[in-house]
């Protein structure tokens, strides 16, 4: 039977009963932090009081609560007590800038912007004037003096709402009752190519169907415990990490930052973690790095362990098994090696699942190698997300996996994958026209380009939708910001890429009259075209544009490096279609080289979040 979000919340509070529902990590007197645990009825008394607290500054069924914040125990409180009450969560990465702030407020019609912190804050004032709709901001620590009469404090709110509880004990329990499955439960905003993000409207029913679906493939249960943190603001993290673990009665805990993720997991000891591909390189790589810096005889143990362990690994991708004697072998190796790694992130680690963007397959063997299975799956936010997921015990690398219960996938003109279920959402918020160009004949068009294995894995080769997603899994869409750079003078073409890559790049085609007439006044070095390119004054002014453009974007879409190149791109070489827009594909593989040098020595953590 369909269950909407907040069912699935009182409901695990009722079987479970935790004494740790959730926990998170506090300082102690002495300075060195402590973990508190959050019981299941303590979870249940916040979210109660603060929908009855939300309810009294005017939030009605219907209303949309932006929810502005890092990941943390009063932001499940938030959402539930939000979904809970029949009204619609807006949930805004609290890395964006301002102006992008104040366009998700906007197009959402928020009544109400529920934050984190007084950095938050101080952007949120700095476009509030602009918000006519916005009646109250509700501040989760402390906050300053208010320079805004709308400005009130989360534990306010939840005080006074505990106050209504006590004289109508019911009357939360009736605005959950009378929220239906097929309600809005959610608009999530994704970058769209045109550079304005679409808000895609999930009902209770989206998520709470991909939530069975992929219980009935991942085996998570009451004595599990996950360490989140991914930001609750992407459907990943929100579905998987948080309303899949509420539904299987499992601990969550809150790292403080992805930094401390291992060192947290030292302390809490998960079962489970989810991820994103660029925080399984990381850990690849940290692993890696300090096998180089052991001496000769440790460094060579962990090689050979290692290597058995991708022996057996590459057994069980094939749907094998080892054999008497290199089980011996391998059960010798992880003791030396494997143990030694899981016992960094707890030492009790079932699996990871991944998403958010493709895994590259070394990364995964590395995995499986030291004893830590990795389920890879595949989705986009408009399906809830999961559309496909490996199989324990049937992973394949490249592959996702074959579809979830109740969903199916086809392919349509170039081979775009197609789908269609109950994860689909209703459509994008006041944008039919967006909503007429993805869902078509009753099939969700993902953008992007794949096929089915033999064995019913989907592939994805390609994709036909231009946005970047990063290894973080943050989308990005160039178009609009190489417009910005083409608009400079000193720029004709500029191609932005960082697809699976950590951080965003540009190649750049400089407008060679002008900078060849401002080298010729300044007296800049300029005998040859890549004399001139390589000059420290040219690089300076190339370098000035980005920054302004930079000044302007979140972390996560702005330009790392760049790189000039000597010669125009053209519809010639394949580079451009003939209407001129760029082959990004073409690129990457023409300035392969170029682009390798660019990321060579990067750190994989260099994308901030």
């Amino acid at each position: 039977m369909p269950k909407t979000l907040i069912r699935i919340f009182l409901d695990s509070v009722e079987q479970h009963r935790k004494p740790a529902l959730f926990m998170r990590r506090l300082p102690d007197t002495a300075g060195r932090g402590r973990w508190e645990s959050l019981s299941s009825e303590r979870a249940r008394t916040d979210v109660e009081g603060l929908a009855l607290g939300l309810a009294a500054l005017g939030v009605r069924r219907g209303d949309k609560v932006a929810l502005l914040s890092e990941n943390r125990y009063e932001w499940p409180i938030t959402d539930l007590a939000t979904v809970g009450q029949g009204a619609v969560t807006v949930p805004i990465y609290p890395t964006l800038t301002a102006p992008q702030i104040r366009y998700i407020l906007e197009n959402a019609e928020a009544r109400v912007c529920v934050l984190s912190s007084a950095a938050q804050l101080e952007k949120l004032l700095a476009v509030a004037d602009a918000l006519p709709r916005l009646a109250k901001i509700v501040v989760m620590d402390p906050p300053p003096a208010a320079r805004d009469p709308r400005v009130t404090s989360w534990a306010n709110v939840l005080a006074d709402g505990e106050r209504r509880r006590a004289a109508e004990p019911q009357a939360f329990r009736a605005m959950a009752d009378a929220t239906q499955p097929g309600d809005l439960a959610t608009i999530i905003y994704t970058s769209g190519t045109t550079g304005d993000p679409k808000g895609a409207m999930l009902t209770h029913d989206n998520i709470a169907s991909n939530v069975a679906a992929c219980l009935e493939i991942v085996d998570i249960n009451a004595n599990d415990s996950c360490l989140s943190f991914l930001p609750l603001c992407h459907i990943f993290e929100r579905m998987a990490g948080l309303y899949v673990m509420l539904s299987a009665g499992a601990t969550i805990a809150y790292a403080r930052s992805v930094d401390t993720v291992a060192a947290d997991a030292q302390e809490v000891h998960p079962t489970v973690l989810t991820g994103v591909p660029r925080f399984y390189e990381k850990v690849f790589a940290r692993v890696m790095e300090n096998a180089g810096t052991q001496p000769p005889l440790k460094r060579a143990i962990f090689h050979w362990g290692l290597g058995v362990g991708r022996q057996v690994a590459q057994l069980r991708f094939q749907g094998k098994t080892a054999g008497l004697a290199l089980g011996i072998v391998a059960s010798i190796a992880d003791k030396l090696v494997g143990h030694k790694v899981r016992e960094r992130v707890g030492g009790r680690i079932r699996y990871c699942i991944s998403g958010g963007a493709p895994l590259g397959p070394k990364v995964m063997e590395f995995f499986f190698a030291i004893g830590i299975p990795v389920l890879e799956g595949y989705g986009l936010t408009e399906t809830s997300p999961v559309i496909c997921l490996n199989r324990p015990g049937q992973e394949r690398p490249g592959a996702v996996g074959p579809p979830i219960p109740g969903v199916e996938v086809s392919f349509g003109a170039e081979g775009e994958i197609l789908s269609r279920g109950p994860g689909v959402m209703q459509g994008y918020f006041r944008n039919e026209e967006a909503t007429r160009a993805c869902m078509r004949d009753g099939w969700f068009h993902t953008g992007d380009i794949g096929h089915l294995d033999a064995e019913g894995n989907l592939r994805i080769t390609d994709r036909l939708k231009d946005l970047l997603v990063t290894a973080g899994g943050k989308k990005v869409a160039p178009q609009p910001l190489e417009g910005k750079l083409k608009a400079s003078r000193w720029i004709s073409e500029a191609v932005m890429l960082g697809d699976q890559r950590p951080f965003c790049i540009a190649l750049l085609v400089p407008n060679f009259a002008n900078l060849e007439a401002e080298a010729k006044t300044h007296g800049w070095p300029a005998a040859s075209r890549r004399e001139l390119l390589a000059s420290a004054p040219v690089r300076a002014l190339v370098q000035s544009v980005i920054d302004e453009l930079n000044s302007e974007l979140a972390p996560f879409e702005r330009i790392k490096k760049f790189e000039l190149l000597d010669r125009d791109l053209s519809a010639e070489a394949g580079e451009l279609t003939p209407t001129l827009k760029v082959r990004r594909k073409v690129i990457t593989q023409t300035f392969a080289t170029l682009i390798e040098g660019l990321y060579a020595g990067a750190p994989l953590a260099a994308e901030h979040s």
